[in-house]
Parts: structure tokens; C-alpha cells; sequence
């Protein structure tokens, strides 16, 4: 019985270099000889990472980074290391939660402080949009509104709140007004920056084909400002909370602040804990709900996910 044995990589070389249709002062490397049943180890320890990052999903690994962080929460309060009167413990919190959905309070101030945001955010929103085309559109809009707009955009909007409770009273109307105020600037800016950094050559190229001023409008500058308009969009939902958390502090009998309120009084840190954990948790459902509009919206436009 014979044997075949394959050629190596200098045996291959070898044979190129007799062969008289081949050029012999070719300086191309020989492959490397690769001992039988050894593969590429550089190749394959890559690949096999790469396969179990794969493998774990994403929803999985986000969650590891708080987690942990509660467990060191907690492990400090069993330890001593922190106080529960001045930092009540995670299992502390959880149980106060559950007390407050229980009882129903929790579930109520949520939705009056949901209500809140919603209305200012509707108002400011479409304020800030529309003063936004107007200038962005237009160059007598801008004229006329960018450089109030700009001036009156660096006023910190927390210092307004004496002002509204002379101009609104205590009730509703003032807290509304703070969150549509904080909501309107952030829309504005990147919904403005958005239409003007619209692709000049695009314009260009639509009013060649014949388009209107309302088709331009509607199939050009509009698309292409609309990335710029969700990021304004997720700006203005970050700060409707922070707003909201402000506004909530004008003698409020109900929503979130309420509780707040009454727990500061009470040295409660843990109700105190529970609302802003409640807080952060719509905060996220909202901005979550804005990336998967991206996702819809923008599915026409590549981009870098990550590696």
C-alpha cells in the first residue's frame, strides 16, 4: 500500500520556482508548514469569542452594571457601612414598594405626575417645533425668532418658578408651564440645526427635477432633519423629569412630589428612594420608546451600531 503525502508550503514554492512558465524571481511568500491536525490558533481563539459574545444577548449584559451596583448597595447596609436613616437598604425599598402599589398610592401619584409630563411635554414640544421651522425655513423667521429664542434659552427655567406662581397661582397650570418650558429649548435647537444642515447638493438636485417649495419641504429638508429632530426629542423627555421633579415642589397634593414631600418630613429615605427609582424607570421607558422609534423612522438610513 502506498501513501500520498500532501505538498507543504516550501515544497509548493519549490515546485514554482522549476516550473518554467512561472517567474522564478517571484518574492511571494510561501505559506507557513501547518503541522497536521493544528489550525490557525490566532484565528480560532478570535472566532470563538466572537461566537460566545454571540451568544449572550444584549438584554442579558445591560442589566449586569445595575445589578451589581445593588448588590454592593446592599452588602454595604448589611455590613454597617452605610446607615438605614440616612440610606435605607435595597430590601427596604422593595418592600416599601410593594407596600405603596399595595395600598394604591403609588400607582396614583404615578399617573397624575405622568399626566403632568405629558401635557408639558405636548405643549413645549410643539412650540419649540413649530418656532423651530419657522426659523429654520424661513430666513425672516430666523430673523425674527432665532436671537430671542437663543437669548431666552439660557435662562435656567428653575429660577422661573417664583415667577409663575405670581403669574399662575399653585395650581396645576404653573407645573405644567415649568415642564413645557424646560421640553421647548432642546426640540428647538436640534429640530433648527437639523433642517439647516440639510445636504445643499439634495436641494439642489430637487429643485433641478421640479419639485415645490411643499415638496421640497415634505421629501427633502424634511427627512433629513427628522435624526436631528428624535435627538432633540430624547433631550427634551430627559429634562421633562428633571422639570417635572421641580415643578412637583410647588405645594403639590398629589403625584410623585407629594410623596417626596411627605417623605422628607418623615425622614422616609426609603419612600424618598422608591420615587426616584420610579423616576429613572419612566425616564427609560420614554427614551426607550424614542430609540425604537429611530429604529422605524430612520430605517432608511445606515448606521454604526457598534462592534
Amino acid at each position: 500500500m502506498t501513501t500520498q503525502t500532501l505538498p507543504t508550503g516550501r515544497d509548493t514554492a519549490r515546485a514554482a520556482g522549476q516550473d518554467g512558465g512561472a517567474d522564478a524571481s517571484d518574492n511571494t511568500p510561501a505559506l507557513p508548514d501547518v503541522p497536521p491536525g493544528r489550525g490557525a490558533p490566532a484565528l480560532t481563539t478570535v472566532t470563538a469569542s466572537a461566537a460566545r459574545r454571540r451568544g449572550v444577548p444584549r438584554w442579558v449584559r445591560r442589566p449586569v452594571g445595575p445589578l451589581l451596583l445593588l448588590l454592593l448597595w446592599q452588602i454595604a447596609s448589611w455590613r454597617g457601612s452605610t446607615s438605614t436613616e440616612l440610606l435605607a437598604s435595597p430590601w427596604t425599598v422593595v418592600t416599601t414598594f410593594a407596600d405603596l402599589v399595595g395600598s394604591g398610592e403609588l400607582p396614583t401619584a404615578i399617573a397624575v405626575s405622568l399626566r403632568r409630563a405629558a401635557t408639558g411635554v405636548l405643549l413645549g414640544g410643539s412650540v419649540g417645533v413649530l418656532l423651530a421651522l419657522l426659523a429654520g425655513l424661513f430666513r425672516l423667521g430666523e430673523d425674527l425668532i432665532d436671537a430671542s429664542v437663543q437669548m431666552i434659552r439660557t435662562v435656567p427655567f428653575v429660577g422661573l418658578i417664583p415667577l409663575f406662581i405670581i403669574w399662575f397661582g399653585i395650581g396645576e397650570t404653573p407645573k405644567i408651564a415649568l415642564v413645557a418650558f424646560g421640553v421647548a429649548f432642546p426640540l428647538y435647537i436640534n429640530t433648527y440645526a437639523g433642517i439647516r444642515n440639510v445636504d445643499s447638493s439634495l436641494v439642489e438636485a430637487a429643485r433641478t427635477v421640479g419639485l415645490t417649495r411643499l415638496g421640497l419641504i415634505r421629501h427633502v429638508i424634511l427627512p433629513g432633519a427628522l435624526p436631528n429632530v428624535l435627538v432633540g426629542l430624547r433631550f427634551s423627555l430627559a429634562i421633562s423629569w428633571l422639570a417635572l421633579i421641580f415643578a412637583e415642589q410647588i405645594n403639590a397634593n398629589q403625584g410623585l412630589g407629594q410623596l417626596m414631600n411627605d417623605a422628607q418630613e418623615f425622614q422616609r429615605t426609603d419612600i424618598i428612594v422608591v420615587c426616584l427609582v420610579v423616576y429613572a424607570f419612566l425616564g427609560l421607558t420614554v427614551d426607550a420608546i424614542v430609540r425604537l422609534l429611530e429604529r422605524v423612522l430612520l430605517s432608511w438610513r445606515p448606521a454604526f451600531s457598534g462592534t
